[in-house]
């Protein structure tokens, strides 16, 4: 039988802008007004001058696109 995973234990992949920009294809600009907005999700702060999102919820962000486009 197939151990469950909880959102616990399921492993964070930090990933840095030239990833998130290569996965959505959104401009740097575009990126961070997004955020502003709200739509897309934040970074996390890694330390005083390093910042990195989360692979999951940048992931999740593109299918909930996908899902939108399917409904419309």
């Amino acid at each position: 039988m197939a151990a469950h995973t909880t959102p616990a234990q399921t492993p964070r992949r930090f990933i840095k802008l030239a990833a998130v920009k290569s996965l959505t294809t959104l401009s740097t600009s575009e990126t961070y007004r997004r955020i502003a907005a709200g739509t897309f999700p934040a970074q996390v702060s890694l330390g005083p001058k390093s910042v990195a999102w989360i692979e999951a919820e940048v992931l999740a962000w593109c299918d909930s696109l996908v899902a939108q486009r399917a409904v419309a």
